[in-house]
């Protein structure tokens, strides 16, 4: 039986700790918590629980900011940033490193594909004698 989750359907094969991580929100350390906070092993495998435990499991969860809540404030956090125009938001909007990494070099994941800029060719020189 599928179990939905804040909206995602959590994986039936895999352990709770794991499967918890795959709702936008929820890393490691915070699947681990919320599985003591229910009172189930972080071990056992998502197709074992019953409906009682299920709905014990996204009460928990539903305590956190998840999901679309969450990349909502994200994108509104950015939006911010870029309308009040500080240095991070700048950066944001041009789609370059925020944290002050190097761009002389490295940084393709945020600068995209090397593009090859037009190399003028000078012209050679004749040599008189």
């Amino acid at each position: 039986m599928a179990i939905r989750v804040s909206g995602v359907i959590l994986p039936p094969n895999k352990h709770l700790r794991i499967a918890l991580r795959s709702i936008y929100g929820i890393g490691s350390h915070r699947a681990i918590a919320i599985c003591k906070k229910v009172g189930l092993e972080p071990s056992v495998k998502v197709v074992e629980l019953k409906d009682d435990q299920s709905a014990q499991l996204q009460d928990a969860v539903n305590e956190y900011v998840v999901e679309g809540d969450l990349r909502r404030r994200v994108a509104m956090d950015i939006k911010r940033l870029g309308d009040i125009k500080c240095y991070r938001g700048l950066r944001h909007k041009r789609g370059l490193p925020v944290r002050g990494q190097r761009t002389k070099t490295n940084a393709r994941t945020r600068k995209g594909r090397k593009r090859q800029s037009q190399i003028m060719m000078k012209p050679q020189a004749t040599e008189s004698k």
